[in-house]
């Protein structure tokens, strides 16, 4: 049985990311019941099809998503289906919608009256804007609103079109884990407390939050805001480069990397610079002849990060030994039936077997059910200290932290926005990157401000046989640790789960790895460039026919945090309903790779090998990013042939939604190139601003492709409190990217990151019982410093 086994989730969606966030929650052992009109939801009918029609059960994107889930045919807002609906509702322990406030309403599920019938329950709105927005919005549209589109691909001037994310969904599957994020640690919250929470999770925000280690610099005002296209980017030699079989991606942080690459090309004398320039100039005829199975364990050996390109049909290429040991344990189970109406089934059915496909690993030993709420608990962070009371689903948990970077540090943010104690294990000897780039002073990174916030600072050396003692003093009051350290490094500390273990037997301890901490790639590592290549993810950014170019460099981390995160809740729920502790296995690159799930559906059912597409949707026409006045540019589709027709209104020109040429999906994919060209010499002398705006009016799906100057101003995000104002140790007070959702009763977010070591005292002393003296002799020993 799974961590969510017992648990009933009601499910009335007609997107990708409210099933997402359904799958998700089945993963887990979660029953879910999804509620579809007669003619079916609407994804049964998008590609890829295992045959060709209209065939309900043909779809095999619509496999993907509700694997493990039961179907009723139910139209909620219909009144002779109202009765029926309701005993559905009360018998749901989690409602997940992505419907806006004004629908919901219509059926007393808004925040307030849902909370008044229904104290006990948790529900999750996952919408494009926000649960008070009423924006027309596809895919496309959050991309582009979430400065993602406008920064893809890295490294491209402003005299080409931006392009979509990879595949079709990635708005949709980030919003959809979050989603599953929040409801997890509001059911948590839920067995300690009996009460539920309204969570509203816009995609814009979630995307926006993955850019949050230079979104945040910038809203603070450390780093620059501008129209230019490579305002996100990285500096450093990178990209992907033609090899004999296929495609090679590279990343080089650091002049060691340089000289390494130079060893591998048997060129060892590259001393002449380390800059991008010279690595293309170099490059392309270094790996022209290499084959691309050969370039990976040759540069394994060297350690420059680097990743292949990885097909969509991840794992058929190779990563499949890594992706077939980690997987043999996933049970498919077929997506459900439509099935006629039928009253609630009967409580205490076990939740189905995990799919074939989710957006984490393992979610580690799943026990018996749990008791119900209040038996089988164990005491929480268990010693001294008394945590400051800040609110939200996580109050009274402790995290320990021994993470570096971004990922490893998001999953501590995420759990700490959610209202949990989080302390990092930090040393001079050994500073954490993010705190000392470019910078003098390891207390004013912007880069290490961006993703601590809410969090403690204790400084313990675990190169130390002390330092390590102290930190497994610290595990046994925690309830929680997270490490995202190189393979092997917390085994050689002595500070692996079986140690932890030992000493805290109920532990949720979090291994993060690039993937993962079995099968024969476990060794390796990289960064999120490196993620997101060996996951499939790049290889599906570039023009249409073209040689792939990647989505933005920053994506990845922070992606791979929230998966953990996910994970992670699950254990804890777990743990609350059984006593056990457990280790939670997370893969970067199988969370990557869970991204682009519909490609990967594609090479399963149908042997197909995605490629760049450039901004196509092979349901949409149009579908793309046309330029306005200015340099700015217009992320606009259409999703179906009436908004095509409102369209044609907008433009001053109805007659074309009836013109042969255009009137259909099929004669428009049919005319693609004519069809842009049309659209973008309407668009090129418009104001995109107000051109999005009376788009907005007329129902057509249309939004400002976001620069970084843009972002740090959107109405919609500042309106949401998605921007708060924190303040640090120091008495510094910045702006910074707060939480993605919002949920009643959540965690205030108040701090900045930690100064370096500020809470030694209270960690050494107050939890750990150290006394004054004692504390100066290990400062003097170099163990807490």
């Amino acid at each position: 049985m799974g961590a969510l086994s017992g648990f009933r989730v009601l499910e009335w969606a007609s997107g990708v990311a409210a099933e997402q966030c359904g799958r998700l929650l089945a993963d887990f052992g979660a029953e879910v019941i999804k509620v579809e009109p007669p003619e079916g939801s609407p994804t049964r009918r998008l590609v890829p099809r295992v045959e060709e029609g209209e065939a309900l059960e043909s779809s095999g994107l619509f496999a993907l998503l509700n694997a493990g889930k039961r179907s009723v045919v139910l139209d909620p807002q219909a009144p002779a289906a109202r009765d029926a609906w309701e005993r559905l509702l009360a018998a749901a322990d989690v409602l997940v919608v992505d419907r806006n406030r004004a629908a919901l309403a219509e059926l007393a599920l808004d925040p307030e009256r849902l909370e008044a019938r229904r104290p006990d329950l948790v529900a999750v709105a996952i919408t494009p804007f926000g649960l008070d927005a009423s924006l027309e919005a596809v895919d496309l549209n959050v991309f582009h609103a979430s400065g993602w589109g406008y920064h893809t691909p890295s490294g491209r001037d402003n005299s080409a079109p931006p392009l979509k994310g990879p595949g079709r969904f990635l708005a949709s599957y980030e919003a959809g884990l979050d989603g599953a994020l929040c409801a997890v640690a509001a059911l948590f919250d839920r067995l300690r407390t009996g009460r539920g929470r309204f969570v509203d999770v816009s995609a814009q925000a979630v995307l926006a939050a993955r850019a949050d280690y230079v979104l945040s610099p910038m809203v603070a005002g450390d780093l620059p805001v501008s129209r230019d296209r490579r305002a996100f980017d990285l500096a450093g030699p990178s990209g992907i480069f033609a090899c004999r079989e296929g495609w090679v991606y590279l990343w080089m942080s650091a002049p060691g990397h340089w000289r390494a690459l130079g060893e591998l090309m048997g060129r060892p004398a590259l001393d002449d610079g380390f800059s991008g320039e010279l690595a293309r100039a170099r490059l392309h005829p270094g790996t022209g002849g290499a084959g691309a199975a050969r370039a990976r364990p040759l540069a394994c050996r060297r350690r420059p990060p680097r990743g292949l390109r990885a097909r969509p049909a991840a794992g058929a290429d190779h990563g499949a030994p890594a992706h077939g040991a980690r997987s043999a344990r996933r049970s498919p189970v077929p997506p459900p039936r439509l099935l006629p109406p039928h009253p609630p089934p009967g409580t205490g059915r076990g939740g189905p077997p995990r799919g074939p496909l989710s957006a984490v690993a393992h979610p580690g030993r799943t026990g018996r059910a749990g008791p119900p709420a209040g038996r089988g608990q164990r005491p929480l962070a268990r010693g001294r200290g008394a945590m400051r009371a800040r609110g939200g689903p996580l109050a009274g948990i402790r995290v320990l932290e021994l993470t570096k970077v971004w990922a490893g540090p998001e999953v501590g943010k995420l759990f700490a926005y959610l209202g949990a104690e989080v302390i990092r294990v930090e040393s001079e000897a050994s500073l954490d990157v993010t705190r000392i780039y470019g910078v003098d002073d390891p207390d004013d990174s912007p880069g290490f401000q961006s993703v601590n916030q809410e969090k403690l600072s204790v400084r313990l050396n675990v190169k130390t046989p002390e330092g390590v003692a102290l930190v497994l003093r610290l595990a046994e009051r925690c309830d929680v640790l997270v490490e995202n350290l190189r393979p092997g490094a917390v085994a050689r500390l002595g500070l692996d789960y079986p140690r932890v273990a030992a000493v805290r037997p109920d532990i949720v301890y979090v291994s993060m790895g690039m993937y993962g901490a079995e099968g024969p790639l476990a060794h390796q590592t990289g960064y999120a460039p490196c993620f997101a290549a060996l996951g499939g993810v790049s290889a599906l950014v570039g023009e249409e026919g073209g040689v792939p170019e990647g989505i933005n460099v920053r994506y990845g981390d922070a992606t791979f945090g929230a998966a953990a995160t996910l994970a992670a809740l699950a254990a804890l729920v777990h743990r609350a309903r059984t006593g056990e502790g457990q280790f939670v296995d997370v893969s970067a690159v199988e969370t990557m790779t869970s991204m682009v799930g519909d490609a990967v559906m594609a090479y399963t059912l149908k042997g197909e090998v995605a490629s760049c597409d450039g901004n196509r949707h092979p349901e949409m026409a149009p579908h793309g990013v046309y330029p306005c006045a200015e340099g700015t540019w217009l992320a606009l589709a259409c999703a179906d042939d009436a908004m095509w027709g409102r369209l044609a209104q907008a433009m001053g020109r109805p007659e074309l939604a009836a013109d042969p040429r255009y009137a259909t999906l099929a004669a428009r994919k049919a005319r693609e190139r004519e069809l842009d060209q049309l659209i973008a010499a309407w668009t090129a002398p418009q104001p995109v601003d107000q051109l999005a705006a009376r788009l907005q009016e007329a129902g057509v799906a249309a939004t400002a492709s976001a620069s970084s100057l843009d972002l740090v101003a959107d109405p919609l995000l500042w309106a949401r409190g998605f921007f708060v104002e924190v303040t640090d140790g120091a008495g510094r007070t910045k702006t910074t990217t707060g939480a993605p959702w919002r949920m009643s009763r959540p965690a205030r977010i108040e701090r900045g990151a930690p100064l370096l070591g500020e809470h030694d005292d209270y960690v050494l002393g107050e939890l750990l019982g150290l006394s004054e003296e004692e504390r100066r002799a290990l400062a003097a020993r170099g163990v807490a410093r």
